[in-house]
């Protein structure tokens, strides 16, 4: 079985597989291309990889003969033209948010296996691709707000007077969020947060921040770790609370997402106004829409002194341990559908089934039947 990595779309830093797994896969009889060129970006070079044992190939070979295409994303060039008809892909296709996309990979037959739909269970956490890109994003959200914030994150005592700590408002304790929460407490701001399950205060907690709540929270519990739609009555609490916080924030960082709909707007234009000049605004859902109403994807906006950052790819911004992290992540899942060095998927498994899109020409996945109504 040959399985080939290509060149990511412009703008993606991170590669599929790195050297290390390679080797892994070479050791499991995987015959493994490498397009020219794949692994730069990340600074992994070619020749670590034919050290490794992969083979450096063109991009139309490796789409011609390989029986197995790894990746992050898709574009919808790839789909309708560039990847033959039967061919079987993994990667993360965000099929919650792709419907149409995913629509197009079925009738062309493809067999797409998406990271992302993997069920959030304690024996898929090795497969966990959110978890661990989310990670560094929640990482790199606290850092981009200090270099861009005006003032410093710690408590200083000068012989020119005393400098208070930035107090840093977290929305959305999941992996992203956590990871923000000890990171600004690690740089020595004052962290608050909010999140609708209460089940994470715990946690937050522990890791030095306060957590606001809000009762009367929807259950989300069987949500997969993600928030869920709430009431009315909820919202509006929600928004007294978020608001009390954030006109006295320093640095807000928001997380929070519902699979296949657009990010809840948490932070309103009134709220907005009410924000000191200076503060700063990271949001990682502004590629689903934004958690503020003024947010803008892979843009930054000033609003009345208030910058509002929209960057849900700052994984991409840490390649060489992003690339890592993805490769183990994806290593694990491979050992699913990989049996002695040929694809063989047991489609009883419940993670394989939780990951497979489109399949024999259909979309398969009952969530994204849900969302779209597709019928091939």
């Amino acid at each position: 079985m040959i399985a080939g990595v290509l060149k990511e779309k412009t703008g993606e830093t991170r590669v599929a597989l790195v050297p290390e797994i390679v080797k892994q896969l070479v050791r499991q009889s995987v015959t493994v291309w490498v397009e020219a060129g794949a692994g730069a970006q990340a600074f992994y070079p070619d020749e670590a990889y034919t050290e490794a044992g992969a083979v450096i190939k063109p991009a139309a070979d490796i789409l011609q003969q390989a029986d197995l295409l790894l990746g992050l994303g898709l574009s919808d060039h790839h789909i309708r033209e560039a990847i033959p008809e039967g061919k079987t892909l993994a990667g993360i296709f965000q099929p919650l948010y792709n419907t149409g996309l995913m629509q197009k990979a079925a009738t062309r037959r493809l067999t797409l296996f998406s990271l992302d739909t993997i069920p959030r269970t304690t024996r898929a956490q090795s497969m966990d691709v959110l978890s661990s890109q989310a990670n560094i994003a929640g990482y790199k959200a606290v850092l981009l707000a200090a270099y861009t914030y005006s003032r410093y994150f710690p408590m200083f005592m000068t012989a020119a007077g005393s400098i208070a700590p930035a107090k840093v408002l977290v929305l959305g304790a999941g992996v992203a969020g956590l990871q923000a929460i000890a990171t600004a407490r690690r740089l020595g701001a004052v962290v608050e947060v909010f999140d609708t399950r209460p089940a994470v205060k715990e946690e937050v907690m522990s890791l030095g921040g306060r957590f606001i709540e809000v009762e009367g929270a929807a259950d989300a519990s069987q949500a997969g770790g993600y928030a869920v739609e709430q009431t009315e009555a909820y919202k509006r609490r929600q928004e007294e609370k978020i608001a009390d916080s954030i006109a006295k924030a320093d640095i807000v960082i928001t997380t929070a997402q519902i699979p296949g709909k657009p990010a809840p707007v948490l932070v309103t234009r009134a709220m907005l106004e009410r924000m000191r000049p200076g503060a700063v605004i990271v949001d990682l859902a502004a590629a689903t829409g934004g958690n503020t109403a003024l947010t803008q994807d892979s843009s930054t906006v000033q609003h009345n002194g208030v910058t509002i950052i929209g960057n849900s790819a700052l994984a991409a911004t840490m390649p060489v341990d992003a690339s890592k992290l993805y490769a183990r992540n994806l290593f694990n899942f491979l050992q699913l559908i990989i049996r002695e060095g040929q694809l063989a998927p047991d489609f009883e498994d419940d993670i394989v089934q939780g990951a497979c899109i489109t399949r024999n020409g259909a979309v398969v996945n009952e969530r994204v039947k849900a969302l779209g109504s597709l019928v091939v």
